[in-house]
């Protein structure tokens, strides 16, 4: 059973490699890769990565977990489509084709770090541990936000663009105060590096040498907008060298690279050695959201090239090839996925009463008074239209 590699500092890798801190900032040329598409173990020859870029494969057991996570997640994204089909949800962005990227996002955390995902990210939210019903009520639009993110250490689903990352960076900098062992890890699409809290948020956790992974999910897609209207840059990890902040650019599409590549930057923002940047190399298989027409921007030719690079088969073929995967547990983890499915069919199915006064409850710890009087003027009309019903 192989074991992850103890990760260096950036610093003493360079030393070991004689290339200076200066060359290391700069991503591995390509991108890192330890599972060829069909899920063979590529040779450290193949993979070709730079001296102080080399990762070796995780453990049976992390994989055999996070494998779980990504049956779950598959089946999970294509049951929230499906109830959107239906009428029971509002809306749902589908991170189909892109859930190695999230479950190794949740995976690298420990219990004491927090999670900042992106409103497509449910699937770590959910490898992070919350209940999926907590988790879809928003997108069914009867609820903010089904559950706490303190208790689970996971922020609310965050709409705006990149807002996540500047809350990221304030709780690194606050842990940091308090004498706290906490990693913070932001999540972010290729569309959201084009916004200026981007910038904001890499600056201020660089300059302060703040414990924040910047994880990019580089989909290709923004919207409608494509990444070559995106950046100009090689890649998006090459924006982290002009704010001095060490980066990777990983195959995101490759589960094993993906525990490599993230497990390190964390344990290297926990050794006081971040902030780290890594754009995870994937693709959005379905369209941005249900009210998306996705033809008109992309061809299907270009999503038929990514449905070979499945992470989904690439792992299980993996783990079928070296015995880990028997069909016992390929059943098992099956059955798993399909119980929270129906559980998700059964609770998205009921009907359901919101109060339309609970709108008011949460927008300020302390009611204003124009809250007050508005959720006045809203219960007097809705006890108006009760009576004369």
């Amino acid at each position: 059973m192989s074991e992850p590699r103890t990760a260096p500092s950036p610093a003493d890798a360079a030393a070991a490699a004689g290339i200076s801190l200066e060359d290391y900032l700069l991503p591995a040329p390509g991108r890192i890769q330890l599972l060829a598409e069909d899920g063979r173990l590529l040779s450290p020859q193949e993979q070709g990565t730079a001296p102080g870029h080399e990762y070796r494969l995780p453990g049976e057991e992390a994989l055999l977990a996070a494998y779980r996570h990504l049956v779950i997640g598959r089946r999970v994204n294509d049951q929230a489509y499906a109830l959107v089909r239906q009428g029971r949800m509002a809306v749902y962005p589908s991170s189909h084709g892109q859930e190695a990227s999230q479950v190794a996002a949740a995976a690298c955390l420990g219990p004491q770090d927090w999670l900042f995902p992106t409103y497509r990210d449910t699937v770590a939210v959910l490898a992070r541990g919350v209940d999926p019903l907590q988790v879809l009520v928003s997108f069914r639009g009867t609820w903010h936000q089904g559950y706490d993110p303190a208790e689970h250490r996971v922020s609310v689903q965050s709409t705006p663009l990149t807002t996540q990352l500047l809350h990221a960076v304030g709780l690194a900098k606050a842990a940091r105060l308090r004498g706290e062992d906490v990693v913070a890890l932001a999540m972010v699409g290729d569309g959201g590096t084009s916004e200026g809290d981007f910038h904001e948020a890499l600056n201020f956790a660089a300059v302060f040498g703040l414990p924040v992974v910047f994880f990019v999910q580089n989909n290709k897609y923004a919207i409608s907008v494509p990444f070559a209207k995106q950046s100009a840059a090689p890649s998006l990890a090459h924006k982290g060298m002009g704010y001095g902040v060490p980066a990777e650019r990983v195959d995101g599409n490759d589960l094993a690279a993906l525990l490599a590549v993230l497990g390190r930057a964390v344990e290297l923002c926990r050794a006081g050695q971040g902030p780290f940047l890594v754009e995870a190399d994937t693709y959005r298989m379905q369209a941005h959201t249900n009210a998306d027409d996705a033809t008109r921007y992309r061809e299907d030719a270009e999503v038929r090239q990514w449905q070979d690079r499945d992470p989904l088969r690439r792992m299980r073929a993996h783990l079928e090839s070296t015995g880990a995967l028997t069909e016992e547990l390929t059943e098992r983890f099956r059955q798993d996925a399909e119980d929270v499915a129906a559980r998700l069919r059964e609770a998205l199915s009921a009907e359901t009463a919101p109060d339309p006064l609970e709108l008011f409850d949460h927008v300020y710890t302390v009611q204003t008074p124009q809250l007050a009087a508005q959720r006045a003027e809203l219960a007097e009309g809705l006890s108006r239209s009760v009576q004369e019903a």
